[in-house]
């Protein structure tokens, strides 16, 4: 059987059914062309895409902060700092001033983005340190003056016809507070720097967190004032019944490094002055607090009782207790037991700014990261604080 004919005779017209056929025939040439066309350009595309995506992916790096978004300006400035030292970003960055009012200074030191101080602060503020129950404030000066009125006002009893005499006036005193540069000086090496999957703000919050708290916690108890706080063992001890402002009042327990009894504690409480006390708390270091733990009353009861709730501090005779462990131990006449209400007795002064240096050279193939925050403290109120002393008298 022979194929149709789809050419027409000479002089006769084209049937219908071929005309459709060749119509249909042309169109899917040119659809097939289109199709063609179009999948080349997806193509392209697609390599392009691939090719952008592939270059992305070298340069990424870890955000500074677990919470913080890649998109904050002065996180990724910061991080660009911490890593390779390009300072260009910090330059051009504007600060709020809610939360840092310092300016960037120009001899190289930089802010930390407002993410890392407040990380670092937390570890502050959970450390067994004075910080945690002294006066805290922040300024921005080179010291802080305390004003104490500790004298009294004099006064007399007159009727209604009598000459009212001239009193004593009440003196103010000034007690100032040096701010003192506390530093560190942690370092990391360049290849681990360099590693995406490292998180350099967490490591270098927690190093400098450390070595603050630990100084300061110290400094807060020992110090003696130079170039650091002055602690509130630095300064004269006296009888409390001979106490006078500018010493701190003592009770001694009536033995060489030892307890009698628990009635030394207890006369120790109330050495502090009635306004004083309702806000009172023990200072002491964990072996202290563990000879404290073994005393009972006369009825056999143990004067010191641990916290209801979770978080909750210890309890002697009824006030809160620190563990600080920087206090002395007991031993011959030492004052290893402070009793006080350290919110109006010791003053913290500290600048709210925290700096970082970074500093590439030094210390080849480490990079060191210089931190410095200024801070100060002192006793504010020498009635405020009673220690107690084991020893005869």
């Amino acid at each position: 059987m022979s194929m149709t004919e789809a050419n027409s005779r000479t002089g006769e017209d084209v049937s219908p059914v071929a005309e459709v056929k060749s119509a249909m025939a042309g169109f899917m040439n040119d659809f097939k062309g289109f199709q063609s066309d179009i999948f080349e350009r997806l193509q392209q595309q697609e390599n392009k895409m691939s090719t952008m995506e592939r270059k992305s992916a070298g340069m990424m790096r870890p955000a500074l902060a677990a919470t913080a978004e890649m998109e904050a300006p002065h996180q990724k400035a910061f991080d660009a700092y911490l890593r390779s030292g390009d300072d260009d970003a910090l330059r051009g960055l504007e600060l709020e001033g809610k939360a840092l009012n310092t300016a960037v200074a120009g001899d190289g030191g930089y802010l930390v983005d407002p993410q890392t101080a407040e990380t670092i602060q937390s570890v502050l503020a959970s450390t067994a340190s004075i910080r945690a129950i002294a006066n805290v404030v922040q300024v921005e000066a080179t010291s802080y003056d305390v004003l104490i009125d500790h004298s009294e006002l004099g006064h007399g009893w007159a009727n209604e016809t009598s000459t009212v005499a001239e009193t004593a006036t009440p003196v103010i005193d000034r007690i100032t507070i040096p701010l003192h540069e506390l530093s560190a000086l942690p370092k990391a090496s360049q290849r681990l720097l360099d590693d995406s999957a490292f998180d350099i703000e967490a490591w270098l919050a927690a190093r400098i967190g450390d070595k603050f708290a630990r100084a300061e916690a110290d400094a807060f108890v020992n110090g003696d004032g130079v170039d650091k706080p002055v602690g509130f063992m630095a300064h004269s001890t006296v009888a409390n019944d001979s106490w006078s402002w500018d010493n701190l009042g003592y009770v001694a327990t009536g033995a060489d490094g030892d307890f009698v009894s628990g009635d030394a504690i207890i006369d120790l409480v109330y050495a502090l002055g009635a306004q004083y006390r309702a806000n009172g708390t023990f200072v002491m270091n964990s072996k202290t607090a563990g000879a404290v733990r073994k005393l009972k009353d006369g009825d056999g009861r143990f004067l010191w009782s641990d916290g209801l709730a979770a978080g909750e501090p210890a309890r002697l005779l009824g006030y809160p207790v620190l563990i600080a462990e920087d206090m002395p131990d007991i031993g011959s006449d030492a004052f290893a037991i402070a009793f006080g209400d350290f919110n109006a007795g010791y003053t913290v002064a500290e600048r709210p700014d925290l700096r970082v240096l970074r500093d590439p050279f030094s210390a080849k193939p480490h990079v060191l990261f210089y931190a410095t925050k200024r801070v100060g403290g002192d006793v504010s109120d020498f009635a405020a604080i009673k220690l107690l002393k084991f020893g005869v008298s």
